[in-house]
């Protein structure tokens, strides 16, 4: 399968996993508020129906006497309410408003019930046809003929006295029944846009959402695409670098087996041949099983102090030959004062041995490498400054790159693998420090590594105690 193919697929899965949980959060999240919305309007419109027959019922219940005609005490009580039998011809307007306090009677109606449920008087905006008969349930819900909803309440009327003296007293606990209703229209509106605004902005959201899971995934994919590249680039670049030297020596083997025994002198030089071409193999992937354990670090750290300024002097030495056969001129400046680190003097050794191999591989004859040391800011600082060719800038992001190379023919001519300053920095980065790098095409290269110091007191510490004070100051 092709790789971009691949890679477009599992964008393709994780934009479609993660619209499918965001379609399953936002619809629970969406549908939880539409019902504590819908719950908390409806509550509301209770309590506002339920206070309103309150004050109505506070109002009229000490007007309330047995004795009395219920038609006439209704029309002085109520004179905006149609009496139940008699021609209902509301005024138009109203000199004095009743006491039910309502201000939006549209949305409103009353009705009033003897002890027995007949039907006393109404509103003239109630809904048509209701029943004439009570139901004396405290709530109810009634849908009008083509109509909005309604929800009613009824609550009981008691009489304000009864006439002791005359030795009677009423039979019922009650006056009648008064009912309040209300208009839920407004409500069921407001219940249709939540409806709308849902079944209209979970799907636009869903689309947001899967536009935005593809972006997402594109640029969590990004960062393995690119590792996938280079891991492919990398095993392309060790199979070429593999392939040579094995092709070299299985040619000088079969020339060896081709030899006819009347001339064994031919056959030490290419037994010289074959074990060179063996040691550059064998260097070859002893060094990328270093950058590879560099990389995954598979060990914890065993860090012993490393006295920088011996490790220089020691690098000087051992490579003033190799200087001094391509008329290079190496020197050294180091400061009076020792500057210990905490690492692997093997590797702290071959990070500075690569970076200075390389100043000296890459210098021109008659020119100068220069290799100085010092502290600043808790930080040991070793510079490898020359005057060789220089690197350009496009160039200079890649070189810590595996086998990458600014010039292919470089390894020809030098015998190296392209794996020095992928090492180095490995190295470095393994250290807990940092490899930069300033060059100028035609002027030289500079190589600064930076690395925690430890003070010299702590260089007599054990070995624990070291590698604690590492993890604490690193």
């Amino acid at each position: 399968m092709d790789n971009q193919s691949l890679f477009r697929r599992s964008r393709a899965r994780l934009a479609i996993w993660y619209t499918g949980v965001m379609a399953v959060i936002l619809g629970l999240s969406g549908f939880g508020l539409y019902r504590a919305l819908v719950l908390a309007n409806w509550v509301a419109l209770e309590r506002e129906v339920e206070s309103i027959a309150g004050t109505l019922h506070d109002s009229i219940e000490p007007m309330l006497l047995p004795a009395e005609n219920p038609t006439e005490l209704l029309q002085q009580i109520f004179p905006d309410l149609c009496v139940a039998g008699q021609v209902c011809d509301p005024p138009t307007t109203l000199n004095q408003r009743h006491t039910t306090g309502i201000s939006d009677r549209r949305s409103y109606y009353i009705r009033l019930f003897d002890h027995h449920g007949t039907l006393l008087a109404y509103s003239p905006n109630q809904p048509l046809p209701l029943s004439q008969a009570l139901n004396p349930a405290p709530w109810q819900t009634l849908q009008a003929d083509n109509g909005p909803r309604y929800r009613q309440f009824t609550t009981i009327l008691h009489a304000a006295h009864t006439h002791a003296d005359s030795g009677e007293s009423h039979s019922h606990g009650s006056w009648g029944y008064l009912q309040i209703g209300r208009t839920l229209a407004p409500f069921d509106a407001e219940v249709q846009r939540l409806q709308w605004v849902l079944t209209v902005g979970l799907p636009l959201a869903l689309v947001l959402v899967a536009v935005s899971g593809w972006g997402l995934a594109g640029l969590a994919l990004r960062p393995l695409y690119q590792a996938y590249q280079r891991q492919q680039r990398f095993t392309a670049d060790a199979a070429h670098e593999l392939r040579s030297p094995l092709a070299s020596l299985l040619a000088t083997v079969e020339a060896i087996l081709r030899l006819p025994p009347s001339q064994p002198q031919d056959v030490p030089p290419m037994l010289q041949t074959v074990e060179r071409q063996g040691r550059r193999l064998s260097r070859l992937i002893a060094d990328l099983l270093l950058l590879t354990s560099l990389e995954q670090d598979f060990s914890p750290p065993s860090f012993k102090p490393c006295c920088l300024n011996d490790l220089v002097t020691d690098l000087t030495e051992e490579l003033s030959e190799l200087a001094t056969a391509s008329d290079i001129h190496l020197a050294h400046h180091l400061p009076e004062h020792e500057i210990w680190v905490l690492g692997h003097e093997s590797q702290l050794y071959r990070l500075v041995s690569n970076l200075m191999a390389n100043a000296i591989q890459y210098t021109p004859p008659g020119g100068s490498v220069l290799v100085s040391l010092e502290a600043h800011d808790h930080r040991a600082i070793i510079a490898v400054k020359d005057t060789g060719i220089g690197i350009p800038p496009t160039e200079q992001s890649h070189i810590f790159e595996r086998f990458y190379r600014v010039d292919g023919d470089r390894s020809r001519k030098t015998g190296g693998t392209g794996l020095g300053l992928a090492i180095a920095k490995a190295i470095t980065q393994h250290h807990r420090g940092h490899l930069t790098i300033k060059s100028d095409v035609g002027q030289g290269s500079i190589f600064s590594v930076y690395l925690p110091v430890i003070h010299p007191p702590v260089v007599r510490l054990e070995a624990q105690n070291l590698q604690d004070y590492y993890r604490l100051n690193g």
